[in-house]
């Protein structure tokens, strides 16, 4: 018995090959997970290979022009406040004065 398993996966093994068959691996957040749990939900779809492989045709049926703004990930915007920029500073100054050694060099505001 133990035989035939080994079999069936070497044939399962050489099918795949031959179809140019290859896994992709998906590591995710509990967000992502739920987003997709949804998405499967909401379309009947059990399966989550079925569920990524159907999304990936349909964007890529959209073309160029109509699937990058889905697939544009949001970026971060960092600003610092006046108030952090200025306690910064005054902390920088008081450490570049405890060495005497160090040059203070005022940076240029654009």
């Amino acid at each position: 018995m133990a035989a035939a398993q080994k079999e069936r996966s070497a044939k399962t093994a050489a099918r795949r090959k031959t179809r140019g068959e290859e896994e992709i691996r998906l590591h995710c957040m509990a967000g992502t997970r739920q987003a997709l749990a949804e998405l499967m939900a909401w379309s009947g779809i059990e399966e989550q290979g079925e569920a990524i492989t159907l999304m990936i045709h349909h964007l890529h049926a959209l073309g160029p022009q109509k699937c990058l703004p889905l697939l544009d990930p949001p970026r971060h915007e960092i600003t610092i406040s006046e108030n952090v920029s200025r306690i910064f500073h005054h902390k920088s100054m008081l450490m570049i004065q405890q060495d005497p050694g160090d040059e203070v060099v005022h940076p240029v505001k654009p």
